[in-house]
């Protein structure tokens, strides 16, 4: 696994342009499962923080480009990287098929709402930036687990 970080935003954006066609190679749809998928590739080529970054700028700025914004969501684009990372750290799996059926939770574009208030995540501070778990905490957060 590669642990480079991109440095700036020039390759940041050929970072996620390259991951965004290898995810879409395969398909002419992007749902939930490429999002995951694109998730996965970014943590395992860079690790978290730097993905929490390259896919965030990159969700954030397709949004712009497709006049759609609002559907920019930090707190959501950064649990859903966390928690892909969290899974991909003891996984050591080369394809993303064999991930997602080692780890079918994350597939359920619902998963959140076991961490997250519905009205937590509407909020404007949610939205804008980073916002932690308030129903539950992440399985890493979690002292009682074990």
């Amino acid at each position: 696994m590669t642990r480079t970080s991109p440095e700036h935003h020039g390759k940041n954006t050929a970072a996620f342009d390259d991951l965004m066609a290898e995810v879409m190679a395969s398909t002419e749809h992007f749902g939930h499962r490429q999002h995951i998928h694109l998730t996965w590739l970014a943590v395992r080529r860079y690790g978290v923080p730097a993905a929490v970054r390259l896919v965030s700028e990159g969700i954030q700025r397709t949004a712009r480009y497709a006049g759609a914004p609002q559907k920019y969501h930090a707190t959501v684009s950064r649990a859903w990287v966390e928690l892909v990372g969290h899974h991909a750290a003891d996984d050591d799996t080369k394809t993303f098929s064999a991930f997602a059926e080692h780890h079918p939770a994350l597939l359920d574009k619902r998963l959140l709402t076991r961490f997250y208030r519905p009205a937590t995540l509407a909020s404007a501070p949610a939205r804008t930036g980073w916002v932690a778990p308030d129903l539950a905490p992440f399985p890493w957060q979690d002292t009682n687990r074990y």
